[in-house]
């Protein structure tokens, strides 16, 4: 597993036009509480995949648009719910 560089890493490349950005390392292991958990993604004629993002699984399905983005919606309120 590659180690978390805590300091930016300058760009090496000359010939982008991005030389001068800097990058950091990103720690997977951390949750972004604004970071989208679930897409929508269509499937067929009027037919939506909810996949998961951080796996790439597909997560459920649904017929219609709004229907997949409420299950979405669900799915990702789910992961935020404490724990009693």
């Amino acid at each position: 597993m590659q180690k978390l560089q805590r300091r930016p890493a300058p760009c090496r490349t000359l010939s982008s036009p991005v030389a001068d950005v800097v990058f950091y390392s990103v720690d997977i292991n951390s949750r972004c509480l604004d970071s989208v958990l679930y897409r929508v993604v269509p499937a067929g004629k009027d037919f939506f995949h909810i996949l998961e993002i951080p796996s790439g699984r597909i997560k459920g399905f649904r017929r219609g648009h709004n229907q997949a983005c409420a299950l979405a919606r669900e799915l990702e309120a789910m992961m935020y719910r404490p724990v009693d």
